[in-house]
């Protein structure tokens, strides 16, 4: 997250808001407004909340976050509206017909999700597991890492992420919905998506050049093999006789059309029974390292704009770094696609 629920909720009392703006670029932001919109009801606080982000609904907000909360939570679909939407929050002679509105509406998005919901037909977990992916282990081929254990990364070079950046979610950050380099020619958004874009890397040559982000990430192939059809026991050495931890999958338990399986990622490691010493692998990738020093600079000078900027580069860096990471991981150290052209 890139504030934190507990600096929102004190900086709202502190400065006595009237308004909170919740934005939601990833989809763990969506759990974390869950938690701030209970938390504002524990503390029995009474500000409205405007709901805003790539990752957000209408119906998000109307089924898992306004009915945490007492006050008008609002889902706001774009930059556009987000004025009006104030302007009537804080009105005395628009607030009550609109918050009523609102909540009729809102009931109404939950009433249907419900129907909805009510209409999946679930398959017991006995046929879903039945119907799991069929793998002929026998003939395959599932190789050898050429590393196993644990690799950390101290100071990741942030030069060699720039390609992997990934640059529609940037534009999605700032309300500009369009798939990048095509939103920069777009004939509505392209002048400003430029203008943007433009800026953004002029920030991220600065991010780079003067180190004001730090990259760390670990990486590690561990000895695995599944077990109790969803399970995965994952080993502590290639001996395979101390079980260091065991990872418990989720399988699909919706009824699937016929030649569709029942999906559970403990599938796709080879059982005990095979006799196959399969694997698994997992990393974990921050950029985030430093940022606070320079988002508060910036924030100290009332320089939103470039606040933002910075917290947004840093996500898809973060991003960018976990591409690079998978590709470390497939090229090198369990490379089980040395010679890809991706």
């Amino acid at each position: 997250m890139m504030v934190a629920a507990s600096k929102i909720l004190e900086t709202a009392k502190e400065e006595k808001v009237d308004i909170i703006g919740l934005s939601g670029l990833i989809t763990p932001s969506l759990d974390e407004m869950v938690h701030i919109a209970k938390e504002l009801q524990r503390l029995k606080m009474d500000i409205p909340v405007m709901i805003g982000g790539a990752t957000t609904s209408k119906a998000h907000t109307a089924v898992k976050i306004e009915q945490n909360y007492d006050a008008p939570t609002v889902w706001v679909k774009d930059a556009s509206r987000a004025v009006g939407v104030a302007q009537s929050l804080i009105s005395k002679d628009l607030k009550a017909d609109f918050v009523k509105n609102l909540r009729e509406d809102y009931e109404q998005v939950r009433i249907n999700h419900a129907g909805r919901r009510k209409k999946t037909n679930w398959a017991s977990l006995e046929a879903a597991r039945a119907n799991k992916v069929k793998i002929d282990w026998e003939s395959s081929d599932i190789g050898t890492p050429d590393f196993t254990g644990i690799k950390v990364f101290d100071d990741y070079p942030l030069e060699e992420l720039k390609e992997f950046i990934d640059w529609t979610p940037f534009f999605y950050a700032w309300e500009l919905k369009g798939r990048y380099p095509k939103i920069l020619t777009d004939a509505e958004k392209g002048e400003e998506a430029s203008k943007l874009f433009k800026d953004a890397l002029a920030m991220l040559d600065k991010i780079i050049s003067e180190k004001w982000l730090q990259a760390k990430a670990v990486v590690g192939v561990f000895p695995a093999n599944g077990v109790n059809d969803d399970d995965v026991e994952v080993y502590t050495d290639e001996t395979r006789t101390e079980v260091l931890t065991t990872l418990n999958f989720l399988r699909q338990q919706t009824q699937q059309p016929p030649g569709r399986p029942n999906y559970c990622l403990g599938d796709f490691i080879a059982p005990k029974e095979s006799g196959l010493q399969d694997h698994i692998g997992a990393f974990a990738v921050t950029t985030g390292i430093g940022i606070d020093e320079h988002v508060k600079r910036f924030e100290d000078d009332f320089d939103d704009y470039q606040a933002i900027m910075l917290k947004v580069l840093a996500d898809r860096l973060a991003e960018a770094f976990a591409e690079a990471m998978h590709k470390q991981v497939r090229t090198k150290y369990w490379a089980y696609a040395k010679d890809e052209t991706l």
